[in-house]
């Protein structure tokens, strides 16, 4: 088996855990890969917040929301450090919003994404440092077979380049309404 290539005779340095929490990024397949989990998280936390909104009675909050994470993801996807950075504040100020108001804000679901996004921020860290030699190193190929593809892979590239003032502007007001909600009396 270990001739035919089908057995690793050495053991993974990573656990399961830490290649998820805290992975080690050291090409730029580790960084497609965890953009590609930050674009998931921000898409599942797009959803549910439209969703848990709208049973609320802010769909207006709730759809702005949405778009605020959706294209968070996107941005994320294409490894903008800005995007990382504004998802992962966003996630945490709601955190605190949540917790300010109902008393129930941090729960392992919202610890656990914002672990995750974390490490997108790092991995738009990491990578700045080597950008220069990743040009010799030839990025890899987005797929275009399925659905998810089409979302993870097609979409942010197409859509990025369009939306990215936009998305500035509205992390902005996101983070400035968490910041006024936060520290806004309570009635």
């Amino acid at each position: 088996m270990q001739t035919l290539g089908l057995s690793d005779s050495t053991p993974r340095t990573e656990s399961r855990w830490r290649a998820l929490f805290w992975p080690t990024i050291r090409n730029v397949g580790d960084l497609d890969y965890i953009t590609r989990q930050g674009l998931w998280i921000c898409y599942i936390v797009a959803a549910v917040n439209a969703v848990l909104s709208a049973f609320a009675g802010f769909p207006l909050a709730g759809a702005f929301e949405c778009l605020f994470y959706f294209l968070a993801g996107v941005g994320v996807r294409q490894r903008d450090r800005f995007a990382g950075i504004a998802a992962f504040a966003g996630y945490l100020l709601s955190g605190f919003v949540l917790q300010r108001y109902s008393g129930n804000g941090f729960g392992v679901v919202r610890i656990i994404f914002l672990a995750l996004l974390f490490a997108n921020i790092r991995g738009n860290w990491l990578s700045a440092r080597w950008a220069s030699e990743e040009q010799l190193e030839f990025p890899p190929m987005r797929l275009n077979q399925t659905l998810a593809d089409k979302m993870a892979d097609q979409l942010p590239v197409w859509l990025w380049p369009k939306i990215r003032i936009v998305f500035y502007v509205i992390a902005t007001l996101e983070l400035l309404f968490l910041l006024l909600a936060l520290f806004a009396p309570l009635p």
